[in-house]
């Protein structure tokens, strides 16, 4: 539940963030990630080239912030300690002391923007590290604490290969990539738009901020998001993607506040969703990332394409087995190869696939392309009875095969269809998703949806080509307490294999095929 006084800062925040939208076009993942990095306590890194609106975007965040002091400088290789942290103060130099006079500084600062940030000296990277991480400041023989809610840094390109740059970069935990105005309509709208006509009509105060992280510190994490963060990193590891223990630290209580601020009583796993910003260290990994991410949340990773292919494996298997000795003997017309079993045709119209064929029986002189052949010899197979040539053994194994691959397909069927409007809440609750993440999950659950309805067409062939009548397995449905509880639901595991892999690998001896 929402802290006293959670409410009303949950519709200031989504007052600022209509207003912020409504001037900064396609800036919306931007705008959420700016506020978000605020409110937790976390830097925020921009990259893009000039003139994306990033200083705007920094300095209207921080009116956005009632009492908030804001620090704005361009780098250079050839900046000054002094410029960034204030002059040395004379007075103090007098009393042999080394102190600056921070007033109006970093220092002093609650949201700071460091255009071309990589650009730092080694002279002020070793302060800056210590302020971006810790929010300390060493003046002097003074430890001074730093007021900063966040920094914003922007940059044109990536850090050269240089370990106290990397270490710099590890620091901003949420990153993006801005650029130029895409459409038309918002081009115009930038283009004859007065910047000075922007102010944010709402402000959140700082201690606002500071209860909010208070009140997120112990917000329970949902199980299934536990399970989520441990398998996107086993994934992410597997294709090489290294993520600091200090970043996936961070993680976590940036997504209790995500969930705090939106007013819900857990971290849910739609506020997962939101790693897809906080992970990627180099522009190729964004798409990999954030496709682990979304795959993981809808639906748990579940695997269709691994029921599939299980499903294909398993037709073939039948196939293969019944061999459907064939009701009469064929010819190749063209090599004038014979015929007894369906396997062979199919084996020589693979590697002759314009050859015809004959009937081998008496007054039989037609000629049949394949497909018209197949056709032929199933009407064949229907008057003489003849549906099926396996033994009751093979068929029971298979039938109990198929029936198990169905039911794993009609469970999942099952989940994803309690999972869209429990999904949809979750979204709906969560205020720090853009549209586009909103409508992806939802095209990603449909699409599931559909390759799951493929694959029933998948089982209903294999059912016919056994010969026996399709049939709908119905899933045994779970109690509604345990799909509505958020706190309590947990992730699908991706549906690991039946018996139909090592089923297929022991079919030759299962079955004494010939």
């Amino acid at each position: 539940m929402l802290q006293p006084g959670g409410l009303a800062l949950k519709e200031d925040l989504l007052e600022i963030k209509s207003a912020f939208m409504s001037y900064f076009k396609e800036r919306e993942a931007e705008i959420n990630g700016s506020l978000l990095a605020v409110l937790s306590g976390e830097n925020i890194l921009f990259l893009g080239p000039p003139g994306t609106a990033k200083t705007q975007l920094a300095k209207n965040i921080c009116q956005s912030i009632e009492g908030g002091n804001f620090f704005n400088y361009l780098l250079t290789s050839f900046s000054t300690p002094e410029e960034i942290f204030g002059p040395l103060s004379l007075k103090a130099l007098e009393e042999d002391e080394f102190r600056r006079k921070i007033d109006g500084c970093l220092p002093t600062a609650h949201i700071a923007l460091l255009d071309e940030i990589f650009k730092a000296s080694s002279a002020i990277l070793n302060s800056l590290l210590t302020i971006l991480n810790e929010r300390k400041y060493h003046n002097g023989r003074e430890i001074v604490d730093v007021p900063l809610l966040s920094v914003f840094g922007a940059s044109n390109e990536f850090p050269e290969e240089d370990e106290s740059l990397e270490a710099l970069y590890d620091r901003f935990l949420f990153r993006y990539r801005l650029a130029y105005i895409q459409d038309d309509e918002n081009f115009r709208n930038l283009l004859f738009r007065n910047p000075e006509d922007f102010e944010p009509s709402k402000s959140v105060q700082v201690s606002a901020i500071y209860r909010l992280r208070e009140n997120a510190k112990n917000l329970p994490v949902d199980p299934d998001v536990e399970l989520i963060i441990t398998e996107l990193r086993k994934n992410l590891q597997i294709q090489e993607i290294k993520i600091s223990d200090r970043r996936w630290k961070k993680v976590i209580q940036v997504l209790r506040v995500a969930a705090c601020s939106s007013g819900c009583p857990t971290v849910d796993r739609t506020m997962a969703l939101l790693l897809q910003h906080m992970l990627w260290n180099m522009p190729e990994e964004r798409e990999t990332i954030r496709k682990s991410v979304f795959e993981l949340v809808v639906s748990g990773g579940i695997n269709t394409e691994k029921l599939r292919l299980e499903a294909e494996d398993m037709q073939a298997a039948v196939n293969i087995a019944l061999k459907n000795e064939l009701p009469v003997k064929v010819v190749c017309d063209s090599c004038k190869e014979e015929f007894l079993l369906r396997l062979d045709i199919e084996a020589h119209h693979f590697s002759h696939p314009n050859h015809s064929y004959a009937l081998k029986k008496e007054g039989a002189s037609r000629l049949y392309p394949y497909d018209n052949l197949i056709k032929e010899i199933d009407s064949l197979h229907e008057e003489t009875g003849k549906e099926n040539t396996l033994p009751p053994a093979q068929r029971d194994i298979f039938e109990k095969e198929i029936e198990a691959l169905a039911d794993r397909v009609g469970r999942v069927k099952y989940r994803l269809e309690e999972e869209r409007e429990l999904l949809k809440r979750l979204m709906k609750a969560n205020i720090w998703l853009s549209t586009l993440d909103r409508n992806e999950a939802l095209l990603l659950h449909d699409a599931r949806s559909i390759e799951l309805a493929e694959l029933d067409a998948f089982i209903a062939k294999a059912w016919s080509v056994l010969g026996l009548q399709s049939r709908q397995v119905q899933p045994k449905p779970q109690p509604v307490k345990e799909e509505a509880k958020v706190s309590e639901a947990k992730v699908p595991a991706a549906e690991s294999g039946s018996s139909v892999n090592s089923f297929m690998r022991g079919l030759g001896s299962r079955l004494r095929l010939k």
